[in-house]
């Protein structure tokens, strides 16, 4: 299939290339030299600066699946020597089961020219060169050539400051020598590697990028593992045996390290001592992390409704109820969180809550929870339609077990804008282990979520000190509707700020749409109307239509309070510099957390006060839009997600990491010191 792919892409290339306009290039090339006055018998660094057009990408070293390296054709004086073409750390594109190693953006390339000793002084030299590469789209590749040149004077080697800064710029992004040998072994049709690299340095997103062709299938993910200082990266083998596999580890933010790994022994990729310990931390944080949520006000109404109708049945079919909202629960946060290592393994900087950077999610979950609001308040019954309750019937309990399982999905798909203490350092965690580690920690939080109405389900005792039934249940449920409409109230403000003023007008018309369609159903089930539901469901269906045209709002300058910066890295290190504290903080707009440790405690008189007499630097990181350069920022302090607190003493060389649940003498202490 694979080969009958890239057949397809050739072919897609020669059409391309015949229809291509004469001089046009989709990638747009300069030659640049770090100084055009280098010393006789000296080196001096090209760049081939290159800024592709959006939606296409050029191609690393070794392509991958699909695709050709960049060749080079060169005119150059006598005695001078051009090196091989050096590479930046690529990126990951995944289409249709082949893996691209690619660069979306701009990116350049350094070749360096050796000049013969004994030049004299002025010495012109003339450079030209002409490139051959690919350039593709996700549906299109189309060859194309350019011609390059540049004049060489010799001199004393002066570089301009500004060129400096530009060489040094692209030099970040080129892979640093790891300076250890790695080892390799392939067993069981499995390619393993083991890297040595420090426990204390980070590493997030790791990847091994391979240069040596036909070892690994490209296609398939890599599983990355810590076992103390050593990294150990595991993907599905090819036939491959060489002598020496060369590559580059990539560990997230554009960094990494060129490594040659010789046949050896690799540490078991198993179940160790290490990894099952962490795996135990992370499993018990999540479950504490999920039982937690049940307080949150967009979970607790759900799950009060649920324990009252137990009370209301008298406990009957209490079990099977509670292992159907239960297998609801876990296996939402599994899909979630399947999602999202699917999401990572292709390359995408996202942590837990992903989906809540997409105004068109938060759009839906406004509109749920407007149903759940109108229907906690009266204004209509959920019921399901009447060839739907027909075929239930002849399954017995089948739709109440399936009512309890939809209600424990839908609880768990509500709680994602939440975290709580414990949960955020379990999503971290999971993000480090191997997959079905991750899948054990995702699962962990729905257990934990599950765990009160399962506990209900199955203790009769605790069924028994729940309140006896009565006229009590429906004022309760009303008042119960309460912090559902404050959540969608938040919700609304969250599409605000992604969508704008427009998409926020959008999604309240759309929900009064919504709503107006449940009172209208509420209103025929009063009168006992056949087929009551139907201008709910036509309400909503042109509700969550309308969603699918929200886009997000152009990015604006983020509005801070007085005395507050927004969070760079070049910033963060600038401050550190001066000697100065800092309190850096990460948030997002979904966030609840987040929100309540903002108004509760960190703009509070008494904390700005402390923070401005004791000097302190306050930096702010929304990751509302899920910014990725945030985004692998927080995952290198062990988080997958907001809130993260970071406290930098003045002059300390790491940050202490402070309780997602803020108080305002946590913060006043630390600033007084």
């Amino acid at each position: 299939m694979r080969f009958v792919l890239f057949v397809l892409m050739t072919l897609f290339a020669c059409v391309a290339a015949h229809a291509q306009t004469p001089g046009e290039r989709h990638i747009a090339i300069d030659l640049v030299a770090e100084t055009p006055t280098p010393r006789a018998g000296s080196e001096v660094t090209l760049a081939f600066a290159s800024t592709p057009q959006p939606g296409w990408h050029g191609y690393w070293k070794n392509p991958g699946d699909a695709g050709v390296e960049t060749s080079a054709t060169w005119t150059l004086p006598p005695g001078v020597t051009a090196g091989p073409i050096a590479y930046p750390v690529p990126q990951r594109l995944l289409i249709a089961g082949l893996m691209n190693y690619v660069y979306e953006g701009p990116f350049a390339q350094f070749v360096r020219l050796k000049l013969p000793a004994g030049l004299a002084a002025g010495t012109v030299l003339p450079v030209r060169v002409k490139l051959d590469y690919l350039v593709c789209t996700r549906e299109i590749c189309v060859p194309e050539s350019a011609e390059l040149s540049t004049r060489l004077t010799v001199g004393d080697g002066a570089v301009d400051p500004a060129t400096r800064a530009r060489f040094d710029g692209w030099r970040r992004a080129m892979p640093k020598p790891l300076g250890s040998p790695a080892t390799y072994a392939v067993e069981g049709g499995r390619f393993r590697l083991a890297v040595p690299y420090p426990a204390a340095s980070p590493a997030t997103e790791a990847y091994f990028f391979l240069l040596t062709d036909g070892v690994v299938d490209y296609g398939k993910p890599q599983v990355v593992t810590r076992q103390g200082d050593t990294l150990i990266v595991e993907t599905a083998a090819k036939t491959g045996r060489p002598a020496q596999v060369d590559g580059v580890l990539a560990v997230g933010a554009g960094q990494g390290f060129r490594l040659t790994a010789a046949p050896g022994v690799v540490p078991s990729g198993g179940v160790d001592g290490e990894t099952a310990m962490t795996l135990l931390v992370a499993l018990g944080g999540a479950i504490l992390g999920g039982l937690l949520l049940n307080i949150m006000p967009c979970v607790f109404p759900i799950l009060s409704l649920k324990a009252l109708s137990l009370a209301k049945s008298g406990g009957e079919g209490a079990k099977g109820e509670a292992l159907a909202y239960t297998a609801g629960v876990v296996l939402m946060c599994l899909v979630l969180g399947g999602v999202l290592l699917a999401l990572r393994a292709g390359g995408a900087a996202v942590g837990w809550a992903f989906q809540l950077t997409d105004p068109r999610v938060i759009l839906v979950l406004l509109l749920l929870v407007t149903a759940i609001a109108f229907n906690l308040a009266g204004l209509f019954e959920l019921s399901a339609p009447g060839a739907v309750n027909r075929m239930a019937a002849g399954g017995g309990s089948g739709n109440f077990w399936g009512g309890a399982f939809g209600t424990g999905a839908l609880a768990a798909f509500v709680a994602t804008p939440c975290t709580g203490p414990f949960m955020g350092a379990a999503m971290g965690t999971a993000l480090i282990l191997p997959w079905w580690g991750a899948l054990a920690v995702f699962g962990g939080l729905g257990l934990g979520l599950a765990l009160p109405f399962l506990a209900l389900g199955f203790i009769p005792a605790l069924r028994r000190k729940l309140p006896k039934p009565g006229a009590w249940m429906e004022t309760f449920r009303h008042i119960l509707s309460v912090p559902m409409f404050l959540t969608a109230l938040a919700l609304a403000w969250v599409l605000g700020k992604q969508a704008g003023v427009d998409g926020m007008t959008l999604g309240l018309a759309v929900a009064l749409l919504f709503a107006a369609g449940l009172w209208w159903t509420g209103a025929r089930q009063a009168k006992g109307r056949a087929l009551a539901w139907v201008p709910g469901v036509l309400a909503g269906v042109v509700a969550l239509g309308t969603s699918a045209v929200v886009t997000r709002a152009p990015a604006q300058a983020v509005a801070v309070a007085a005395g507050v910066e927004p969070f760079t890295e070049t910033r963060l290190a600038a401050l550190r510099a001066e000697g100065r504290p800092v309190f850096a903080y990460f948030t997002a707009d979904w966030c609840v957390t987040c929100k309540v440790n903002e108004k509760a405690v960190i703009e509070t008189a008494a904390v700005q006060d402390a923070l401005r007499d004791g000097k302190v630097a306050v930096l702010v990181g929304d990751w509302t839009d899920g910014d990725p350069a945030l985004g692998r920022f927080i995952e290198r302090h062990n988080r997958a997600g907001v809130p993260l607190y970071l406290w930098y003493k003045a002059g300390a060389s790491e940050a202490e990491v402070l309780p997602q649940v803020l108080t305002q003498g946590l913060l006043t202490t630390r600033a007084k010191k």
